[in-house]
C-alpha cells in the first residue's frame, strides 16, 4: 500500500517527502517541503517504480505486490503529531483522504489517480478510465483513471518543433551561399552542401527555394526522402525514387511497370544488366528482354549500387543535376553505402547535392574540399516578426498578439507558422478596414503553449476530415488514394471530398489525381501530431485494417518489403504475424548483405516474441531468432561483443530446454567462438568436444562440420597446430556447398572458407609458408566469389595477420586495405578495427613512427573495446617493436611483458614462442645475454613442444648468433642444424612425420 499526494503541478521529477510508515504503507507528500512544478508526475514515476521494486522483491512462498493511491489538491500542513514512527506533518484538507481511498480501490500492482492529478499530467501516461467511483468520505462519485505506463508523447516535445514554411524568411546569406555552389557545380566542379539543422528551422524549405530559383534553367532533379519507419529497409529512399519517377500505379502489372521503367531509363541506354538489377530492386520479376544476372547476394547489392551510380553519370552528361537527399539521420545503412559513393563520384560530375539531417546525424564527408557545411539557426526577431506579418498576408495584427508569437515561437519558423494559422483560425479575431483587432481582451491562454497543441487545434478544427488525417498518419508521412480508400470505407464521392477538404487546409499535399493520387503531410511533424491524437485501441485496429488491405491490394510486397508489414502489426499488438514478418525481413536482409538492416530486425521480432507465453513453441521460434541474431551480431558488433554473448547464452538455454535438436547446432559453435574471442580458451575447448561428441552420437553431418572447424580454430589458439589441421582438414572433406547450406544459412559463415583460412596461419606455423600462403588466398578468393561478406571480412583478417607474419609487406597494405574498405562499408567495426592496426604498422615500417604508434594504440583500443583479447598479444608485439624501432626499448620491454601475461591468462599460446624470442632479444640488446639466452631456449622449447618449425627455425637461429657471437661456433651449428634440415627435407617426408604423430 503505498498513498501519494503531490502538491498542484505537472511535468517531470524531483523528490518527495516520507510523512508516515503505516504498517505494510506508507504516506508520501510531493511538493512538501518544497513545492515544484513537476510533483504531480514525479509522484506517479514513484508510485510506478515502487510496485516494480515490490514486484521483483526476493520473497520465498509469497507473491509481494502494492497499491497506490495519487490525489493532488491544497492542502494546510500544521506542526507534527504523533510519537516515533507514527509521527507525521499534520495535513488538513480532502486531498489525503481521497488519495487514501483510491489506493483501497486500486488493485494489487495498480497505480490509480484523481481528476486533478489527470489533468495536470495530460498524455505524460496511458491509462484505463475506471469511470466515476464510490469514495468513502466523499458525496459524489469521482472520476479516477489507472495509470497504465508512461507514454512518449511528453519526450517528442522538442521533436515536434519544426516543419516546412510556406514563404522563406531571414535566410539570404544561405541562399546566397547554395546559389555559388550551383554555379560551380554547373561548371562541372560537382558540390555537396550538407543543411543541418533542428526540426522545424526550414531544411526542406531552404531546398525547395532553391529549386524555384533554378527552375527556368535545363537540369535534372532527383528528390530522396528517408523514412522513420523503413530504416530497415534497404535502400528504399531509391527505390521510392524510381517508383515516383517511373509513374507507378498501385494496380500496374508488373509487365506494365516494367515498361514505364523501360521508358524512364530509355534516354539513357543502359546495359540490360542495369536494368534488369533496378526492376529486380523494384520487387519487379526478370523478363527476356533483361534477364537478371546470376550474381551472389553481394554482388548483387555491388552492382545494383554501380547501376544506380551509373545512372546518376548518364543524367549529369545531358544536363546538370540537383540532388536532394532529405532526412539523412532516418536513412537505413545500404542507402547510406550509395551516399558514401555519391558524395565521392559527383566531385567530378556538375552535380549539386543537398543532404538534409538534424544535429544527431554526424556526417563522415565534413572536411572533404567540395563539401560545405549549412547549419540552419534559428529566426532573430526582426524575422520573426516577418514571417508573421507575412503569413497573415500583410494585414496587420495587433502588436500583442504579434509579441506573443514572436516570444513564444523561439525563432522556429514552423512553430511561427503554425501558431500563427491557430490565431487566425481561433475565432478571437476579426477583419476591420484591412487589419485584424481582437473582439475582446486577449485570454492569457488564447495562443497555444506548444506546437503540437497548435497542430491539434488545426485538426480539431476540421472535425469533418481529422480522421481521415490520422488514417493517413497511420500510413506514413504519405499514403496513396487506393490504400487509404480500402481502408477508411468511405463512399467513393465522400472519400474526395474529404481529401480535397484536407488538401485545402495545407496539412496535407496532394500528387497526381484520384486513383492514382499519392497524399504528403507537409511535415513529420504534422503527421506525428495527427497519429499521436489517435486512442491505442483505435490505432490498433487502424494499423491492422491497413496490413491487412495491402496484403490484399499488394501482394508483391509480403516477399520483397515484409518489415513494412511487420511494422503495422507490431503497432496493432498482433504479435504472431508481426514475428513471422520481421524473420522474413531479417533474413532477406542477410541474403542482401543488408547485415545492419537485419540485426535490427531480429532485435524487433524478438522484442514482439518476448509479448506471447513462455510455451515450447514460442522457445522454438526465440532459439531461431537468437541463432540468425548471433550471426549477424558477431560480425557488426564483434565476437567478443557482450550483445554477442547474451545471444547465445539466451540461444544454449532456450536450446536445452528443447532436448538439444540437432537443426540448432550452431549454438555450441556460436557460443565457442564467442568465449574463444574473450581469451576464454579453456571453456571454447570444451564447447567444441561437446558439440563434436553430440553430433558424432547422432551422425550429424553439419554438426561434425562446425565441431571440427571451431574445434580446429581453438587448438590453433592454444598452439596446437597439428591437431588443428587435422580438424580444419576434414571440415573441407565433409562439407557439400549443396547439402550444408543450412549451415551457411544459420552459423552465419561459409565453413569451406574459413577452415581454409585458418588452415593457412596452422600451416605456416607448421613450417609450410608457402602452402600456408596458398590457402589463404583460395579463401579469400572463394569468399569474393560468394560474395559473403562477413567470410570475406574473417579471411581478409586471418589473411592480413599471415602477411605481418610472414613479412610481406607490400601484399599486407593491399590486404589491410581491403579488410577495412570492406569493414568500414558494411559496419563491422571488430574487422576494421584489426585492419586499422595492419596499415598502422606498414606506417612504422615506412618510416611514420609517430602517426604509426598512434594508430597502432588506437587500433588496439578499438579492437578490445568489443571485449576481444584473442591476438591482442601479438597486437601488443607489434607496438613493442614499433617502440624498438624507435629507440624506446625499457617501453617495449614492458610491453612484451604484459602481453606475457595475458598469454598466461588466456592460454592463447600460439604466438608464444616469439613473445619470448622478442624479449631475449630486446635483453640481448641491453646487453643481458644471460637472461637472453634463457629466453631464447625457452621460445625454441614452447616451439618444439608445439611442432612449430617456423617458430623453431627463429629461436635456432636467434640463440645460434648468440653462440656466434660468443665465439661458440659449434655450438651454434648444432642449434641450428636439426630444424635447418628439416626445411631442405622433401615434403613427403615431411607428411610422414606428421602423420605418426
Amino acid at each position: 500500500m503505498l498513498t501519494i499526494v503531490p502538491s498542484p503541478g505537472a511535468v517531470t521529477s524531483l523528490g518527495g517527502f516520507v510523512a508516515k510508515y503505516m504498517g505494510d504503507g506508507v504516506l508520501v507528500y510531493f511538493g512538501y517541503p518544497q513545492a515544484h512544478e513537476d510533483d504531480a508526475e514525479h509522484a506517479i514515476r514513484a508510485g510506478l517504480g515502487a510496485i516494480d521494486a515490490v514486484s521483483r522483491l526476493n520473497v520465498e512462498s509469497i507473491k509481494l505486490q502494492a497499491r497506490v493511491g495519487i490525489a493532488t489538491g491544497l492542502v494546510v500542513v500544521g506542526d507534527l503529531i504523533g510519537e516515533g514512527s507514527a509521527q507525521e506533518q499534520s495535513v488538513v484538507g480532502e486531498t489525503p483522504n481521497l488519495a487514501s481511498r483510491l489506493q483501497a480501490l486500486a488493485a494489487p500492482d495498480a497505480v490509480v489517480i484523481a481528476a486533478a492529478t489527470r489533468r495536470l499530467v495530460g498524455d505524460l501516461f496511458e491509462y484505463r478510465d475506471l469511470g466515476a467511483v464510490e469514495v468513502k468520505g466523499i458525496a459524489e462519485p469521482v472520476p479516477a483513471w489507472q495509470v497504465l505506463h508512461p507514454t512518449e508523447v511528453a519526450s517528442r516535445f522538442e521533436a515536434l518543433r519544426g516543419s516546412v514554411l510556406s514563404r522563406l524568411v531571414g535566410r539570404d546569406e544561405e541562399m546566397d551561399l547554395l546559389t555559388q555552389r550551383w554555379a560551380r557545380a554547373k561548371s562541372g566542379e560537382g558540390q555537396v552542401v550538407l543543411v543541418s539543422g533542428e526540426p522545424g528551422l526550414g531544411k526542406s524549405r531552404i531546398t525547395v527555394a532553391l529549386e524555384k530559383l533554378v527552375q527556368a534553367e535545363p537540369y535534372f532533379r532527383q528528390r530522396y526522402f528517408c523514412s522513420p519507419y523503413r530504416q530497415d529497409s534497404a535502400l528504399y529512399p531509391l527505390i521510392d525514387q524510381m517508383a515516383r519517377a517511373a509513374r507507378f500505379v498501385t494496380l500496374d502489372p508488373p509487365s506494365s511497370k516494367l515498361e514505364k521503367l523501360e521508358a524512364l531509363l530509355a534516354r539513357d541506354s543502359p546495359p540490360d544488366e542495369d536494368i534488369a538489377l533496378i526492376a529486380d530492386l523494384l520487387s519487379m520479376p526478370s523478363s527476356e528482354r533483361h534477364p537478371l544476372p546470376n550474381l551472389s547476394p553481394q554482388r548483387k547489392k555491388e552492382r545494383t549500387l554501380e547501376a544506380l551510380i551509373g545512372r546518376l553519370e548518364s543524367l549529369a552528361r545531358r544536363r546538370p543535376v540537383l540532388i536532394i537527399f532529405e532526412d539523412a539521420h532516418w536513412i537505413d545503412p545500404t542507402s547510406r553505402e550509395l551516399l558514401d559513393l555519391t558524395v565521392e563520384r559527383v566531385r567530378n560530375m556538375p552535380v549539386l547535392m543537398l543532404v538534409t539531417f538534424r544535429p544527431e546525424f554526424q556526417p563522415p564527408w565534413t572536411g572533404e574540399p567540395h563539401v560545405t557545411m549549412l547549419v540552419l539557426n534559428r529566426l532573430d526577431h526582426r524575422s520573426r516578426t516577418a514571417l508573421v506579418r507575412q503569413i497573415v498576408g500583410g494585414k496587420p495584427l495587433p502588436d500583442d498578439v504579434v509579441a506573443q508569437i514572436v516570444e513564444r515561437t523561439d525563432g522556429v519558423p514552423l512553430f511561427i507558422e503554425e501558431l500563427t494559422k491557430s490565431v487566425l483560425e481561433s475565432g478571437l479575431l476579426r477583419e476591420e478596414e484591412g487589419r485584424y483587432v481582437l473582439d475582446g481582451p486577449l485570454p492569457p491562454l488564447a495562443i497555444p503553449i506548444s506546437l503540437h497543441a497548435s497542430l491539434l487545434a488545426r485538426l480539431d478544427r476540421l472535425a469533418s476530415v481529422r480522421q481521415l488525417a490520422q488514417i493517413g498518419a497511420a500510413f506514413g508521412r504519405w499514403f496513396r488514394y487506393t490504400s487509404i480508400r480500402a481502408v477508411c470505407g468511405l463512399p467513393e464521392d465522400e472519400l474526395q471530398a474529404s481529401l480535397a477538404r484536407l488538401v485545402a487546409s495545407e496539412l496535407v499535399f496532394q500528387n497526381g489525381t484520384p486513383p492514382d493520387a499519392i497524399y504528403t503531410f507537409k511535415h513529420a511533424l504534422v503527421q506525428d501530431a495527427a497519429y499521436t491524437s489517435l486512442l491505442r485501441t483505435t490505432r490498433q485496429e487502424l494499423h491492422r485494417r491497413i496490413a491487412e488491405a495491402l496484403e490484399t491490394l499488394s501482394p508483391e510486397l509480403i516477399d520483397s518489403q515484409p518489415e513494412f508489414f511487420a511494422r503495422h502489426y507490431i503497432e496493432a499488438g498482433l504479435v504472431e504475424k508481426s514475428v513471422f514478418y520481421l524473420s522474413k525481413a531479417g533474413h532477406n536482409s542477410v541474403a542482401r548483405a543488408a547485415i545492419a538492416e537485419a540485426a535490427a530486425q531480429f532485435q524487433k521480432g524478438l522484442d514482439q516474441l518476448a509479448l506471447l507465453p513462455n510455451t515450447p513453441e514460442r522457445q522454438r521460434q526465440e532459439l531461431e531468432f537468437r541463432i540468425a541474431s548471433g550471426a549477424v551480431l558477431r560480425a557488426v558488433k564483434g565476437q567478443a561483443a557482450a550483445e554477442t554473448g547474451r545471444a547465445y547464452a539466451r540461444a544454449r538455454e532456450l536450446w536445452d530446454q528443447l532436448g538439444s535438436p540437432s537443426e540448432f547446432l550452431q549454438v555450441p559453435y556460436g557460443q565457442s567462438r564467442y568465449h574463444a574471442f574473450r581469451g576464454e580458451l579453456d571453456l571454447a575447448l570444451r564447447l567444441d568436444e561437446d558439440l563434436l561428441r553430440l553430433s558424432h552420437q547422432r551422425n550429424d553431418a553439419a554438426g561434425l562440420i562446425l565441431g571440427h572447424l571451431s574445434r580446429g580454430r581453438s587448438l590453433m589458439f592454444v598452439g596446437s597446430f597439428a591437431s588443428s589441421r587435422t580438424h580444419l582438414e576434414e571440415v573441407l572433406a565433409l562439407y557439400d556447398p549443396i547439402a550444408h547450406r543450412s549451415v551457411v544459412d544459420q552459423a552465419g559463415i561459409l565453413p569451406q572458407v574459413i577452415s581454409q583460412a585458418w588452415l593457412g596461419n596452422a600451416l605456416f606455423c607448421l613450417g609450410f609458408p608457402g602452402r600456408s600462403l596458398a590457402r589463404s588466398n583460395a579463401a579469400i578468393a572463394e569468399a569474393q566469389r560468394l560474395a559473403h561478406v562477413p567470410s570475406l571480412a574473417d579471411s581478409l583478417a586471418i589473411g592480413a595477420r599471415l602477411l605481418s607474419l610472414v613479412g610481406d609487406d607490400a601484399a599486407l597494405g593491399e590486404r589491410a586495405d581491403q579488410l577495412v574498405s570492406v569493414a568500414t562499408e558494411q559496419g563491422f567495426p571488430h574487422w576494421r578495427a584489426q585492419g586499422t592496426i595492419y596499415r598502422a604498422w606498414l606506417k612504422v615500417k615506412n618510416g611514420d613512427m609517430t602517426e604509426g604508434k598512434t594508430l597502432l594504440r588506437s587500433g588496439s583500443t578499438a579492437y578490445r573495446a568489443s571485449g576481444a583479447e584473442l591476438y591482442v598479444p601479438h597486437y601488443i608485439d607489434l607496438l613493442a617493436a614499433a617502440c624498438e624501432i624507435a629507440g624506446q626499448v625499457e617501453e617495449s620491454l614492458t610491453l612484451l611483458c604484459d602481453a606475457l601475461q595475458i598469454v598466461e591468462r588466456t592460454g592463447e599460446r600460439w604466438f608464444a614462442a616469439e613473445l619470448n624470442r622478442h624479449k631475449g632479444q630486446l635483453l640481448l640488446r641491453q646487453g643481458h645475454s644471460k637472461a637472453a639466452e634463457e629466453l631464447y631456449y625457452k621460445a625454441l622449447g614452447i616451439a618444439q613442444e608445439q611442432e612449430a618449425k617456423l617458430w623453431e627455425l627463429r629461436a635456432a637461429v636467434s640463440l645460434a648468433r648468440l653462440r656466434r657471437d660468443q665465439s661458440r661456433h659449434v655450438e651454434a651449428r648444432d642449434l641450428l642444424a636439426p630444424v635447418y634440415n628439416w626445411f631442405t627435407r622433401p615434403i613427403s617426408r615431411k607428411r610422414r612425420h606428421y602423420s605418426t604423430n
